[in-house]
């Protein structure tokens, strides 16, 4: 198996509203299309990937340094011993010469052309990529479905209390359970209403949490903290800048609700510092590290070995992105959970086009690859874009 040509492309991300640190408008994300020499039904076997939801795209990074390393290099480096591109080699070779540190944006272009390769891979084995991941690092065993929970509740100008409760009503007519809304750009007392009006419409504080992103300083982190325990949140997520561990630690020792954090770390180095320095606790906090933004897989199975040296379990991790190649990993890797999309950042928010939700959790399609086909929006872009 041979690799003929890797092609990446800016892709329009439509997402109205803004969280408390950025609105969306115009945002894009990188898609990536590695084209093999294997045939299926008289096509070339193509594999496709992006760099998940939130970032920028990152083009220059591919085009320049990584995607030249893959297509100078010998293809017999590039394979394993099956014969196949294997993603592991790869990744080695598209990382040479990368200097330690600074884990920006090259993260996500590794990730995007990392999650394009795990495609290729999987299709090549005509197997779906959580079996796949669960036969090589889980002795086969894959969750048959995985919990997922509707995020929204992004600030839209004019769309008060009452628009908020019609968007979480329609996620429970969708089959979700959980959601998490957004916190830190109105004032406290604005935010205190919208929690209080999602609390009574999902049932329950432990189905509702709030997302910060990073806003705040450490004494509005501690005083939001304070108005915020009595409503007993599913989790209080990014109050303040992800690289303050500081800022985390002392908000774990002032909240003794569920915390969350870790979207915005890019590497199995960063996620080290965290559960090192950040006061996280084991037995109540949630990790989302997103695998699309932090390198792809290789580098994420090295912040799941950091994982388990400091004591957590897999079943912490509720992956950011509410992308498909999250949930392969949620399925295959046996973690907790998954972020959905299911209204926003079209059109890779969500799952394949044919899966449903139901009582908070969904199933992953029988196919081979990561599924992108499966969602007609994305696939007519990939299509039109690589003439795939």
């Amino acid at each position: 198996m041979k690799i003929l040509q890797i092609l990446e492309s800016p892709l329009p991300i439509t997402s109205p509203g803004a969280n408390a640190m950025v609105d969306f408008a115009g945002l894009t994300t990188t898609a990536v299309a590695v084209v093999s020499d294997q045939m299926r039904e008289g096509k070339p076997l193509v594999g496709f990937g992006f760099g998940s939801i939130g970032r920028w795209a990152v083009g220059g990074i591919l085009r320049d340094r990584m995607i030249p390393r893959l297509v100078a290099a010998d293809p017999a480096d590039l394979r394993d011993d099956c014969g196949l591109v294997d993603p592991f080699r790869c990744w080695d070779v598209a990382m040479r010469n990368e200097k330690p540190g600074g884990h920006g944006d090259r993260a996500s272009a590794m990730g995007a052309l990392d999650m394009a390769l795990w495609d290729l891979r999987s299709k090549a084995e005509e197997l779906p990529l959580y079996r796949l991941l669960a036969n090589r690092f889980r002795s086969g065993v894959a969750d048959a479905d995985v919990a997922v929970y509707a995020a929204g509740g992004y600030y839209v100008p004019g769309k008060g209390v009452e628009a908020l409760v019609d968007e979480l009503k329609g996620y429970l007519d969708l089959g979700y359970r959980e959601t998490k809304i957004k916190i830190g750009a109105a004032s406290l007392a604005e935010d205190l209403a919208r929690i209080e009006a999602a609390v009574a419409t999902m049932g329950g504080g432990d189905r509702v949490a709030v997302d910060a992103n990073g806003r705040f300083d450490i004494q509005t982190a501690l005083t939001y903290a304070k108005a915020l325990e009595p409503f007993k949140l599913r989790w209080f997520e990014e109050a303040g800048d992800p690289l303050d561990f500081r800022l985390q630690a002392v908000l774990a020792e002032h909240y003794d609700g569920p915390l969350a954090t870790g979207e915005n770390l890019f590497s199995s180095q960063d996620a080290r510092n965290l559960l090192r320095y950040g006061g996280m606790r084991a037995d109540r906090d949630i990790l989302q590290f997103d695998c699309g933004l932090a390198y792809g897989l290789p580098d994420y199975l090295r912040t799941l070995d950091i994982m388990h040296s400091h004591g957590w379990s897999p079943r912490s991790v509720h992956p950011h992105g509410g992308h498909q190649m999250s949930l392969h990993l949620a399925a295959g890797l046996g973690l907790g959970g998954n972020e959905s999309y299911p209204g926003v950042f079209q059109p890779l928010g969500g799952f394949a086009d044919n899966s449903e939700i139901k009582d908070g959790r969904v199933t992953l399609p029988d196919v081979p690859g990561v599924g992108l086909e499966l969602k007609g929006d994305l696939w007519n872009w990939l299509n039109d874009t690589f003439d795939a």
